[in-house]
């Protein structure tokens, strides 16, 4: 149960994240500093891409990814499109692993110490769940900065969770 809910959860955060970047007028928008914000909404993507891609899909879902954190951060003026590929790629990620044949044990050790600890599994989806919907926060705010827009994305639908169903009310 952990594992789908958690992928539908991604799922509906990663979709959240294409129309965050879609969002931006141009691609300019996307790489444009503002003074305070460390991290552009183009990196927060290329590393949100990263991090599912390598935790979900490399390491629970054997995928072959290899990350480039370090590029995650230090790569500029990438397309709104190479950033759409990314956010897709890390869609069937969560996809193939989460809910495919292969679903992970929650209870189980993740198979990577992380932070120095080891952890389960459930408990370090639940933490790149969290870790996700704080940079897309970051991002959605980002977006509103440069863009003067104050249109929310619709992220965080109930809706879309694993569990919803039709209220009888």
């Amino acid at each position: 149960m952990l594992p789908a809910s958690i992928a539908a959860i991604l799922d509906r955060d990663l979709q959240a994240l294409s129309r965050e970047v879609e969002a931006y007028p141009d691609e300019r928008g996307l790489w444009q500093n503002v003074p305070g914000i460390s991290n552009v909404a183009g990196t927060l993507v290329l590393h949100l891409a990263g991090n599912i891609q390598h935790y979900v899909g490399a390491r629970l879902g054997e995928t072959g990814y290899i990350r480039d954190r370090s590029a995650e951060f230090s790569r500029r003026d990438v397309s709104r499109t190479e950033l759409l590929r990314e956010i897709e790629a890390a869609r069937a990620s969560v996809k193939t692993t989460l809910s495919g044949s292969r679903v992970p044990d929650p209870g189980a050790d993740f198979p990577e110490v992380v932070g120095g600890a080891r952890v389960e599994t459930g408990d370090y989806l639940m933490h790149l769940s969290t870790h996700f919907a704080y940079h897309l926060g970051q991002i959605d705010y980002h977006r509103r900065v440069v863009t003067g827009q104050g249109n929310s994305m619709d992220a965080m639908r109930p809706s879309d969770l694993s569990s919803a169903r039709p209220s009888l009310s």
